[in-house]
């Protein structure tokens, strides 16, 4: 067996150390601002979606540079933030379960990069409105932490201080915000995987008109930096922590999951309406981010600087699902310029295995069970249904962009499984994936699995719901909830 490189940088890390503070004096150094948008990918109109207004964004893009290929290490919000404050896969420092009752501690070479940031003399906040100060803004890392942040928004620093800030943006996180637009529901075009009918369709209008909302809180970010005239002087990073909040996207390692808008800007530095269509992970914001400060980034970092001279694009990017609230899993997944390649290390959990979090907020998870009873479904959609999932899923993401057919079986393709599969191998030994440590033992899942059905429970009843409610007499709660007048008949 190999040894592990990333324990050997540990080890290293933690005798010599890492890092050479900037001046603090040195008021030239830019502040950086990293906006994060909560549960988006890539439905933006510079990203080509139609029937959604971003004119803040396209903006963002014009100015600076939009990557085409960004993706989260994780298609959840709290591990996916692990991994891109710290520069390291959340699988490597046991940062992987969603909604953990036992927060590890980072090891001891591992520091996130708000800590980084503030030894080298910035001033280091989070912020929850583009604004203004009021309240906490989110953090959800996996990961014991305490006075990560100096405030909560950067009017706080010293006359002359630089900054890194974290804007969090809510929007779109599910609930969305209602949609009042009369016909986009009827427009919008749907991917093949999920069912044409009206819930479908008017949930993702109310997506889309949260996007909006998202936009807007974009656009008052950027009009403060030129009102204090420090937009020149400003890296602005703006990304999705993940993926969309529907089925195949969050939660799961399709596209829709892991594929997130990455947008740069850096006036005097970066060619303004560029388009990188290099692939890039999110684990690359925090060097790439202390490197523009002039920090060097600690060499066990997994991620590195791409916005450095020589940087050619990753040929491969890793991603892995694991516990999500009450749904145990182990997912995999290697992506490269044209395939992706799944391991399922527990297939007998089907894709829509028992999750309360969906159920309480995902209404297509319920139009699919009563669809699929009715016979309702196209193979495509159905296959979402399945009883299991495959052990191993290969998708040509140029001929499918979807991924909708599996070729893990097909002769055709049986070299570039086996490459795919040596290769994501590698990667899960050499990163020291700690996807197999148990997270508890069996007292622990029991009172997890407790904790999180009484939640279900207490939710369905602040609706007026029984919790045992039929998928039927559900699916008619959320037409109610949706608007959705007569009988909705499917569409398929």
């Amino acid at each position: 067996m190999k040894m592990s490189i990333i324990r050997a940088f540990l080890a290293a890390a933690a005798l010599i150390g890492v890092i050479t503070p900037a001046d603090a004096a040195d008021d030239q150094r830019p502040n950086v601002l990293w906006i994060i948008a909560d549960d988006l990918g890539i439905e933006l109109g510079c990203y080509g979606q139609e029937h959604v207004a971003t004119p803040h964004l396209d903006r963002l893009a014009r100015e600076g540079v939009r990557f085409t290929r960004a993706f989260a290490t994780s298609p959840v919000c709290s591990s996916s933030r692990t991994a891109f404050i710290t520069g390291m896969y959340q699988t490597t420092i046991g940062g992987h379960p969603h909604r953990t009752r036992k927060l590890p501690e980072l090891p001891d070479a591992i520091r996130p990069a708000t800590t980084i940031f503030r030894d080298a003399g910035y001033y280091v906040c989070n912020m929850n409105r583009p604004t203004g100060t009021r309240g906490k803004a989110k953090i959800d890392y996996n990961f014991q932490h305490e006075n990560l942040f100096d405030g909560n928004d950067w009017r706080g620093r010293a006359e002359g201080q630089p900054f890194f800030a974290q804007l969090q943006i809510k929007e779109p996180h599910r609930p969305f915000v209602s949609d009042t637009s009369p016909d986009r529901w009827k427009q919008i075009e749907l991917p093949p995987q999920y069912p044409d009918h009206p819930i479908t369709r008017r949930d993702w209008a109310n997506y889309l008109a949260s996007i909006e909302v998202m936009d807007a809180k974009v656009g008052e970010v950027l009009d403060r930096l030129d009102a204090e005239g420090i937009a020149d002087n400003t890296l602005v990073v703006f990304f999705g922590d993940h993926g969309r909040p529907h089925v195949w996207g969050k939660q799961w390692l399709y596209e829709g999951g892991i594929h997130v808008p990455l947008i740069v800007r850096w006036p005097g530095r970066l060619q303004p309406g560029t388009v990188d269509e290099r692939m890039v992970s999110l684990i690359d914001l925090a060097p790439t981010s202390l490197a523009a400060a002039g920090i060097e980034p600690p060499e066990v970092m997994q991620g590195v600087d791409f916005l450095a001279e020589g940087f050619h694009g990753r040929a491969a990017v890793f991603a892995a699902r694991d516990r999500c609230g009450d749904a145990i899993d182990r997912i995999r997944c290697v992506r490269t310029d044209r395939f992706k390649y799944i391991r399922n290390f527990e297939p007998q959990r089907p894709y829509t295995q028992r999750s309360g979090y969906k159920t309480l907020q995902y209404p297509v998870i319920t139009l699919l069970e009563v669809l699929h009873e009715r016979g309702a479904l196209t193979p495509v959609q159905a296959r979402f249904m399945a009883a299991e999932k495959p052990v191993e899923e290969l998708y040509d993401l140029v001929a499918d962009p979807h991924e909708t057919k599996n070729l893990a079986d097909d002769p055709q393709y049986a070299g570039t499984l086996r490459e795919l599969r040596t290769q994501l191998r590698d990667w899960i030994e050499e990163t020291d994936d700690r996807g197999t440590v148990p997270e508890g033992d069996a007292a622990y899942f029991e009172d997890l699995m407790a904790e999180k059905q009484a939640y279900f429970e207490r939710a369905m009843r602040r609706r007026g719901l029984d919790p045992e409610l039929s998928p039927q007499d559900y699916l008619q709660w959320w037409e109610d909830q949706l608007g959705i007048t007569g009988d909705p008949a499917p569409q398929n």
